[in-house]
């Protein structure tokens, strides 16, 4: 199952290494890593998307929280959350494709943020499974290059991840 796991760590050297040192080392994927520092200058916030069984994530968790860094650590997919990822794509947009691509960004609420005479770069914010389906409904021989920046997620409502 596929797990968001939110965490507060200091912000110093080094921490980034030590926590994907973690997965590595107990043969954990990392599907998408994300992180930047806090309102608070010495704390960074990172959001890990990870997939194991209920007991994998429970032992990812108390491995992390033994780590000197993390300051907190929650897993956000447990309860109601909002999850949001960027996709900067650059596509071919010639003759008849143009067209095409403006109306599959204008469906998608995407914005076209960069024209050529022979590209366009699209931006795109949204769940894994909207910028899938954006990628999924352009012509694949049309897709120059896709940059994708990973999860970013939230509780929803009174929860927060704060000290």
């Amino acid at each position: 199952m596929r797990h968001v796991i939110s965490l507060l760590i200091e912000n110093e050297s080094g921490a980034l290494s030590r926590v994907s040192g973690l997965f590595s080392a107990r043969g954990y994927n990392i599907e998408s890593l994300t992180v930047a520092p806090t309102e608070d200058a010495s704390m960074s916030r990172m959001t890990i998307v990870t997939s194991g069984s209920d007991d994998i994530i429970e032992q990812i968790t108390k491995q992390l929280n033994k780590l000197v860094e993390v300051v907190k650590v929650v897993d956000i997919s447990e309860a109601a959350h909002i999850e949001r990822e960027l996709m900067l794509i650059k596509v071919r947009a010639t003759g008849k494709d143009r067209e095409e691509i403006k109306r599959t960004a204008d469906i998608f609420r995407a914005r076209i943020i960069d024209v050529t005479d022979a590209s366009y770069v699209v931006e795109l914010t949204g769940n894994q499974a909207k910028l899938d389906a954006f990628v999924g409904a352009i012509e694949p021989t049309l897709v120059l290059e896709t940059v994708r920046s990973g999860v970013c997620g939230i509780g929803r409502g009174d929860r927060v991840l704060k000290l």
